[in-house]
C-alpha cells in the first residue's frame, strides 16, 4: 500500500496535475471562439467543427505526453491562436478541402524547419535576457488582466487573489489550486455558468480530402507557417530556455509538424510549442523540483486528449465558463513566471536596454503583415543590441587611438595656463 501511494504521488503530484489542468483550461478557453470562427469561415459543418476540436485535442495530447516523457521536460504544445485569427479572415471564400491543403503545406514546412535545424540555430544565438524579456512581454497582459477583472468582476477576482495570498502564506505549493477553488465557488454562487443544453458525447472525426490551389497555398499556407513560427514557436522556445531546459528544438518541431501533417485532413490547422501554458507547467508552482516538472506536461496532454475525445461537449463546456474565472486564474498562475522572467531580463546591465525594448514592444501587441508582436519585439531588441554594440565599438576604437598621457603638460598647455 505504501509503495502504491508512493507511485501515485510520483505519477500524479497534485501541483503537477493542477498545472496541467490550468494549462489546458487557459489554452482552450482563451481562443476556442477564434478557432470556431476560422472553421466557419471555410464553411465548416457542425460535424467538421467537432472534428477540428477532436484533431487539435488529440494532436496536443499526443505531443505533450510523448515529448514530455521523451525529453523529461515540460513540453507543452498548443494550437496556433494567431494562425486561427489569420484563418478567420483568410479562409473567406475558400473551400474546406483547399483549407486542408494549406494546413498540409504549413505543417510540412515546419517539419523541414526541424529536420534542417535552421530555426534552432537562430534561437541559440538569441541572448537569454532578450528571450526572457520576450516571455515577460507575452505574459504581461495576463498579469494585468487579473487586476482589470477586479474592477469588472470584483466578486470573482478579489476572492481568488486573496485565496492565493492566503495560500502563499500557509500552503505555498497549492496556492494556485486554492485560488482556482475560490474562483469556482464564487462563480457558482453568482450563477455565472451557462450550462443549458449539456450533452455528453464522443467526438466523431470527419476526414476531408485535401485540394491544392496555388492561390490558397501562397495566400494562406505560407502566412500560416510564418505566423506559427514567429508568433508561437519562437516564444515557446524562450519559455523552455528561461526555465533552464536545454531541450533540443529541432526534434520538437519535427514531431509537432509530423503530427500536424497526419491530423490536418481532420481539421488540425496548426500545432506548435506553447508559451503561456508552457510557462504554467515549467514554473515552481508545478513542482518544486525542475527535474519532475515534466509530469505537468504529461498531465496537460492527458487533459487535452479528453478535450479531443469529447470534442463537442468539452468545447461547449469551456465556452460556458465565466471569462473572469479563466482570466483571473491565468494571471495568478503566471505571477511567478513573470517575476523570474523580469529578473533574468534585467540582470545584465549591458543588455538591459535591449531587454526593455523587447519587453515593451512585445507587450504592445503590435502586428504587421499578419505577424504578431513577439517577432517584432525580438527584432526591435536585437536591433537595439546591435546598434549599442556598434556604438561601444566605435568609442573603444577612438579611445584606443589616443596617445597615452602621463599627466604632464605640453609647452602649449603650460603657456595657456
Amino acid at each position: 500500500m505504501t509503495t502504491l501511494t508512493r507511485h501515485l504521488r510520483s505519477a500524479a503530484p497534485p501541483t503537477a496535475v493542477a498545472a496541467g489542468f490550468l494549462a489546458m483550461l487557459i489554452g482552450v478557453t482563451s481562443s476556442v471562439a477564434v478557432v470556431f470562427t476560422a472553421a466557419k469561415s471555410a464553411g465548416a459543418t457542425s460535424a467538421q467543427l467537432t472534428s477540428w476540436v477532436f484533431a487539435l485535442g488529440i494532436g496536443m495530447g499526443v505531443t505533450c505526453i510523448g515529448l514530455s516523457l521523451r525529453h523529461r521536460a515540460p513540453i507543452v504544445t498548443a494550437w496556433s491562436t494567431p494562425g486561427a485569427a489569420l484563418l478567420a479572415t483568410g479562409l473567406q471564400g475558400v473551400t474546406m478541402a483547399q483549407a486542408v491543403g494549406a494546413f498540409l503545406l504549413s505543417s510540412v514546412l515546419i517539419v523541414i524547419s526541424g529536420v534542417t535545424g535552421w530555426f534552432e540555430r537562430i534561437m541559440n544565438r538569441i541572448p537569454v535576457p532578450l528571450a526572457s524579456a520576450l516571455l515577460a512581454g507575452v505574459l504581461l497582459q495576463f498579469g494585468t488582466e487579473l487586476f482589470t477583472q477586479m474592477e469588472r468582476s470584483g466578486l470573482i477576482a478579489v476572492p481568488m487573489f486573496f485565496a492565493y495570498l492566503v495560500g502563499r502564506r500557509w500552503f505555498p505549493r497549492y496556492a494556485v489550486v486554492g485560488a482556482l477553488v475560490a474562483g469556482i465557488a464564487a462563480t457558482a454562487w453568482q450563477g455565472s455558468w451557462k450550462l443549458d443544453g449539456f450533452e455528453l458525447a464522443l467526438a466523431e472525426p470527419s476526414f476531408v480530402r485535401p485540394e491544392f490551389s496555388w492561390q490558397v497555398l501562397v495566400g494562406v499556407g505560407l502566412p500560416l507557417f510564418a505566423v506559427t513560427m514567429a508568433s508561437q514557436n519562437l516564444p515557446g522556445v524562450a519559455v523552455l530556455r528561461n526555465a533552464g531546459y536545454s531541450t533540443p528544438v529541432s526534434p520538437l518541431l519535427t514531431w509537432t509538424g509530423t503530427v500536424n501533417t497526419v491530423l490536418a485532413p481532420f481539421g488540425c490547422f496548426g500545432l506548435n510549442l506553447a508559451a503561456i501554458t508552457a510557462a504554467i507547467c515549467s514554473g515552481e508552482a508545478a513542482h518544486p523540483d525542475p527535474r519532475k516538472r515534466y509530469v505537468a506536461g504529461v498531465w496537460a496532454g492527458v487533459f487535452y486528449l479528453l478535450v479531443g475525445l469529447f470534442g463537442g461537449t468539452v468545447g461547449w463546456l469551456l465556452t460556458a465558463m465565466p471569462p473572469a474565472l479563466v482570466l483571473g486564474i491565468a494571471g495568478i498562475g503566471l505571477l511567478g513566471t513573470i517575476g523570474s522572467s523580469l529578473t533574468s531580463a534585467l540582470l545584465d546591465e549591458r543588455l538591459r536596454e535591449p531587454a526593455v525594448v523587447t519587453l515593451l514592444a512585445t507587450a504592445s501587441g503590435f502586428t504587421l503583415f499578419g505577424i504578431g508582436s513577439t517577432f517584432w519585439g525580438l527584432l526591435a531588441g536585437v536591433l537595439t543590441l546591435a546598434v549599442g554594440d556598434l556604438a561601444r565599438g566605435r568609442t573603444s576604437r577612438k579611445d584606443s587611438g589616443k596617445e597615452p598621457h602621463d599627466g604632464s603638460l605640453t609647452p602649449e598647455e603650460a603657456k595657456s595656463r
